[in-house]
């Protein structure tokens, strides 16, 4: 069943028939799709990041269908899409892999084996699946992680102003980046902090405006993703 549908083909020198071409190629999208409709399902993604899940394994498969068998092709199409990588923001891990499984799939189908393309996606989406259903990877207490940027007076020493307040309504913080803002006359805060409770978010920030003289607070939900930016 895991044989390639071309071992003829590539062994007698003929060209690839147009329905061995449109197997491959329905085969790559059904697979493209698949993937595409899990990731989305478990992660959170634009839409635009979803089709290209769904295409990417079809271009894949046309372009080794293509060099199959020109090592100078091959070694042109692989310069070629590692230009992708100066062209595209940068992504999370979640992402890269991915786009990996997607390209994985795309090779395997266009060297002919569909069957084995599609029993490696679907144990790739299952494991996917399994692992965000059962929180692997996740941070403890991640429903309360958050991320708070403070502005502050310059001349506010600012390295232990907070402690007693984080010691109250958190029960981890640390501090993650400084900037200078408005010619260095304000200094910007992020910290990463956990709170102790859901729902104090309106009381710490009503307490951290009485010592930043009522400057910007921002309080955003901390995520992996944004954890790896």
């Amino acid at each position: 069943m895991l044989d390639s549908v071309f071992s003829t083909l590539y062994t007698s020198g003929e060209t690839v028939t147009v329905s061995s071409f449109l197997l491959i190629l329905a085969a790559a999208l059904a697979l493209g799709a698949v993937h595409g409709l899990v990731y989305k399902r478990f992660n959170r993604c634009s839409g635009s990041f979803a089709v290209t899940l769904a295409t990417l394994p079809a271009v894949v498969a046309v372009v080794i269908l293509m060099v199959n068998g020109s090592i100078g092709a091959g070694v042109a199409v692989a310069g070629a899409f590692s230009l992708v990588r100066f062209r595209s923001a940068p992504g999370t891990g979640k992402e890269i892999a991915a786009v990996f499984t997607a390209m994985a799939a795309g090779l395997a189908c266009g060297m002919g084996s569909p069957a084995l393309a599609a029993l490696f996606t679907l144990i790739l989406c299952g494991a996917e699946a399994l692992y965000s259903l059962v929180g692997f990877g996740g941070a403890k207490d991640g429903d309360r992680r958050r991320l708070l940027h403070i502005t502050m007076p310059e001349g506010l020493e600012y390295a232990e102003v907070f402690d007693d307040l984080f010691a109250q309504y958190t029960s981890d913080a640390r501090l993650l980046r400084v900037k200078t803002a408005n010619l260095g006359s304000l200094n910007r805060l992020t910290y990463e902090i956990t709170l102790r409770q859901s729902g104090t978010e309106k009381a710490l920030i009503d307490e951290l405006r009485c010592r930043n003289g009522n400057l910007e607070i921002s309080l955003s939900v901390q995520t992996d993703d944004a954890a790896e930016l």
